[in-house]
């Protein structure tokens, strides 16, 4: 059995319990805070919520390369593991990129240099402005595909990219980011020590950084790049919507074919999601998509679980200490989910996810390599869905949940069963090509 641990989120169970005392709105995302030492932010639903990622997507809809990615319905595989419904939105197919982190990049870098042209080339024509625009140097650190999304972005603009990447990096990974005109810089530190070192190379070289966390004193783009990210949800949403008209039509064609009863038993064809599984590395994805479902279905929200390596726990960490304070991760990150190798949370996305999230989880890679099949080897008439060792991870976690009787008490916790409607992520396709090979298909390629 994998030895999977899981957290109840405290803090959502405490504002429950003062909700039922108190006869209050939806714990703390509506109506006001009550934790203590929670701080004075927005929101999650109105930083996150509709109007905002009607703007992430319009913002998105003026790059020629934008095409909603496919939401994958794999109703075979949930027959199979006793789901009622199994949702993927499959982000390897965003801008030719990969993954879906150019979507935070891109808005974040689209804001910056609106704001860098205002100060520094008001006035100038179009050719002058282009021109001027080469001396902007924007910075970041990644893991591989916020770089990439930063480099493309960078590249649109006409600004330069250097991308900083921890130890360990796959080559594959720096050598996309090259290939966008960034210059690359790995480093022999762990992610969290690579984004201190890029923070300081910007202000100590005059760079405007773009990173995907926050911490005190930089929150206005990691915002931005959630922001960007809501793209993907607002996607997902109206997706579901489509294909339960979809389901509905083909219900009634079906029935009228054989002139059986007319449809009337909505829940055949629901696809409104009762659980979604998000991963989090530095968690600004999961928070931007959990405050988004949060507030678009209201009353109607999905349970939320959150999916971390279990050498890379932050999240689990700090819900599990309950102590009113963010915890990192200071062990060796350790993990085939290189995306999600990030020791310390965003502050940002934790504001969220304290809120919204039911719980969290921390697996061990084995999970994620069996996401990784699962994903990538369908169920006959399923379609495959290529997905890497981060973007499979929550995908993993659910079969495992499902098919190992002796998870059956957590499983029943998060009331995973036959009424159950799941939406995941696959946040990137095969971006460590050689890797993929050998988990999914059992291949190695030698060195040469």
């Amino acid at each position: 059995m994998a030895n999977i641990r899981y957290c109840g989120n405290p803090y959502r169970a405490a504002a429950k319990k003062a909700e039922e005392r108190t006869g209050g709105g939806l714990f703390g995302l509506f109506g006001k805070r009550k934790e203590a030492g929670e701080g004075d932010v927005q929101n999650a639903a109105e930083r996150f919520g509709r109007e905002t990622a009607e703007r992430a997507v319009a913002y998105h809809k003026g790059f020629p390369e934008y095409a909603e990615t496919p939401l994958v319905n794999l109703k075979r595989r949930a027959k199979e593991l006793g789901l009622g419904g199994l949702y993927v939105k499959d982000e390897s197919y965003r801008f030719g990129l990969n993954a879906f982190k150019v979507l935070g990049g891109s808005y974040a870098v689209g804001r910056i240099v609106a704001e860098w042209i205002e100060r520094n080339a008001a006035g100038l024509s179009p050719e002058e402005t282009m021109r001027k625009l080469a001396e902007l140097t924007l910075i970041t650190a990644t893991d591989g595909n916020h770089g990439r999304g930063v480099a493309w972005a960078a590249k649109r603009f006409g600004a330069k990219a250097v991308v900083y990447l921890p130890k360990g990096s796959a080559e594959e990974r720096v050598e996309a980011i090259r290939a966008l005109g960034a210059e690359t810089v790995v480093t022999d530190c762990s992610y969290d020590d690579t984004v201190r070192l890029a923070a300081e190379t910007a202000v100590r070289n005059g760079g405007l950084l773009v990173q995907d966390t926050a911490w005190e004193g930089y929150e206005t783009v990691p915002r931005q790049i959630m922001e960007g990210y809501t793209t993907m949800a607002l996607e997902a949403v109206t997706q579901l919507e489509r294909l339960k008209e979809e389901l509905r039509e083909k219900a009634a064609k079906n029935a009228a074919d054989s002139a059986g009863e007319p449809l009337t038993d909505d829940a055949a064809v629901e696809t409104r999601p009762t659980h979604v599984f998000l991963q989090a590395g530095v968690g600004a994805m999961a928070g931007a998509v959990a405050g988004f479902l949060t507030s678009h279905y209201g009353e109607n929200a999905p349970r939320i679980f959150i999916v971390e390596p279990e050498k890379a726990d932050c999240f689990y960490r700090t819900a599990e200490a309950n102590d009113g304070r963010i915890h990192a991760y200071d062990g060796e990150m350790d993990t085939i989910m290189a995306g999600l190798a990030c020791g310390e949370p965003c502050t940002l996305g934790w504001e969220v996810l304290r809120d919204v999230a039911e719980g969290f989880f921390a697996i061990p890679d084995a999970v994620a390599e069996d996401g990784m099949r699962l994903l990538g080897l369908p169920a006959v008439g399923d379609p495959a869905v290529i997905s890497g060792e981060s973007g499979a991870a929550t995908a993993g976690l659910v079969a495992e949940l499902l098919r190992n009787p002796e998870h059956r008490a957590l499983r029943e916790a998060v009331g995973l069963d036959e009424t159950a409607r799941v939406l995941l992520i696959s946040t990137e396709g095969a971006t460590d090509s050689a890797s993929y090979n050998r988990i999914v298909y059992n291949i190695s390629v030698a060195a040469g």
